[in-house]
This record gives C-alpha cells, structure tokens and sequence, in this order.
C-alpha cells in the first residue's frame, strides 16, 4: 500500500490508535505471507569493529569491552550445529572486522553452504567486488542496516562514515541478487516522527526483502549513555506501518524489543512480524556480542533458545517454517 508521508506520521503519532494499528498490520501480514516464523539462526562471530558508532556497544573506542574473533574453523563448526539443530537459514553477523578478507569469507561461505542452509551475511560495508565475491560463494541473502536516512543525524552518530557511501552498498548488494536487508532505529537523539516516515519510503522505494525495527536502547559506555532512549510502541508502530506498506517483505521480531519488555517479540507477532532470530553463538561470545545493554538470553545455550521461541510462537497460534523462508517463497537462490 502507497501512503503519503503525512499518513505515515499520522500513524505514527497516533498513540490511541495504536491497538487498531497493530491488528490491522497483523491481519496483512497473515494475508500476504501467512501464519508461519521463519527462524533465522543468528551467529555473532566478532566483535572488532574498525567503526566508531556513537550508539553501538561494540564501537571501536569501547575499551572496556572484551573483544573477541571466532576462528573461521570454530565459524564453521558452530553453523554445522545450528544446521543440525533445524535452522534452515543462518545469519552470521560481526562488528567490521577486517580480518574475515575476501578470501576468509569465501571459504567460510561454501563450507557453510553445504550444509543445506539459506546463508545470510552481516558484516558491514564491503567493496562490490567482495559483496561479488562472496555472492559467487554461494550466500543468498545479505543484511545491512540505513539506520536513519537524515544524512545529518547519520554522519553526527556515524563519524568518519558516509550515509551515500552506505547506500550505494545496499544498491551493490541489490544489483548482485542477493536477498536484501535493512532497516532503521527509532529513538535516536533529535530523530524526529517525519524522518522515520521518510526512513520508511526509503526502504520502500529501494525494493528491500527484510527489514528491522530496533528502538534505541543507549549504552552506558558510549558517548550516548545518557539519552533517553526509544520506545518499544515507537517501534511497534513503525513496525507496523511498514508492513502495511510492504506486505509480503520478511519483518522480524527484533530481540532489543524483548529487552525493553519481557513479551517485546511476542507484541512483534501479533503486530505484522514474521521472523525471529534465536541466537546460537556458544558460550561467553553471547554476552561479549554487546550492541546495546540489556541483551536478552545470554546465559541460554542456543538449544534452550531455539526451543523457547518456538514455544512462544506456537503460544499465540503460529507455526514454525521449515523451509528457508525467503521473501516471496525464494531461495535457495542460484548462484551468479
């Protein structure tokens, strides 16, 4: 569906309105892509990052943080498992650590690919000959975040990085065939309702596959630690109205909703999410993979996760998928 951006703000702003907005999501969410969650299994195998975000607890001037780096054997094992575990899809996702080169990645990539999943990447901001290069290898589907389209407030929370130059990835990646994904934060310092609605035309008119809601949740050891913060209706609404105005693209159930509210992912169901991401990194990397303070399930092992969502999805009515869940019925998708 085609708004107007005075609509989307409208909706936006509408916090009455909320509960109404919410079914109507949801009921075009079970109209376009239907009752299934896609789980996606999600492995932060670094958490060097060359970058300075000033909302991001992994940030590269984080000295408090304990930093680590799978091996790409241990990268390898730890997908092997998940694959035996049922994912059908895995996502492995990492600070820009430019240890993982072209050539690391690519071997990396076709071990995983044998074992029969839909592969995900998340890993930042590539040349077009590596996005290229690790397209060739066999991933489907790449995730990359805009996080606001207001170029000023980008560059003021991203320094020494440039919102075209992040943009013109997500154009690589489209033109590559790949599975696109993104999305937006909400809540950031002096973010206002109208550039969230033009957050969503964006992605709208860029044709994405995926796309995330994440409230802005402040950590105490970035420059930002004393913001307020989002909100998780903000994010349920925004949420929301982008499924109304994409209706078949994937949406997950961010888990940094569950960390503002015990039933944040649920709420994300029932208000037009289809996808959830269990984590199945091992051991200490869990709680050593910081973005934002709060984090979820990092005592859980990913058996306990996977089997806890799936719980909560089959609680409200849903069913799990058990293909590899690609935006309208894709993948896996052929090699270029």
């Amino acid at each position: 569906m085609t708004l107007s951006k005075a609509e989307i703000v409208n909706l936006l702003n509408d916090t009455a309105g909320q509960a109404n907005l919410l079914q109507k999501a949801d009921k075009i969410r079970q109209q376009y892509v239907g009752d299934e969650v896609h789980l996606r299994g999600l492995i932060e195998f670094s958490n060097i990052c060359r970058n300075n975000c000033m909302y991001c607890g992994i940030r590269k001037d984080n000295k408090l943080l304990h930093r680590y780096r799978m091996s790409p054997d241990e990268l390898v094992e730890t997908a092997r498992k998940a694959a035996e575990m049922g994912f059908k899809t895995l996502v492995m996702q990492s600070g820009e650590d430019m240890f993982f080169s072209q050539k690391v990645m690519c071997d990396i990539i076709e071990k995983v690919k044998k074992f029969d999943v839909a592969l995900t990447l998340s890993i930042g901001e590539r040349s077009y000959d590596d996005y290229k290069a690790f397209r060739e290898a066999g991933a489907d589907r790449y995730l990359m975040r805009i996080e606001t389209t207001d170029k000023e407030l980008y560059h003021r929370l991203d320094p020494n990085m440039s919102w075209q130059h992040r943009h013109e990835c997500l154009l690589m990646i489209k033109e590559l065939g790949y599975e696109l994904g993104s999305g937006i934060m909400v809540g950031l310092p002096n973010q206002s309702i109208e550039s969230i609605a033009e957050d969503l035309i964006y992605l709208k008119e860029i044709g994405i596959d995926m796309a995330g809601i994440g409230p802005f949740i402040p950590h105490p050891q970035t420059p930002l630690k004393d913001e307020a913060g989002g909100t998780l209706d903000l994010a349920l609404r925004t949420m929301a109205v982008m499924r109304i105005m994409m209706p078949d693209i994937n949406i997950p159930a961010t888990t940094a909703m569950e960390s503002l509210h015990p039933q944040g992912r649920i709420m994300a169901l029932r208000g037009g999410a289809n996808v959830v991401m269990p984590n199945v990194t091992e051991g200490e990397y869990r709680r050593f993979y910081e973005l934002y303070p709060g984090k979820i399930c990092v005592d859980d092992t990913p058996l306990h996760c996977k089997s806890c969502v799936g719980m909560k999805i089959m609680s409200i009515g849903r069913t799990i998928g058990q293909g590899y869940g690609g935006h309208n019925g894709k993948l896996p998708i052929k090699k270029i």
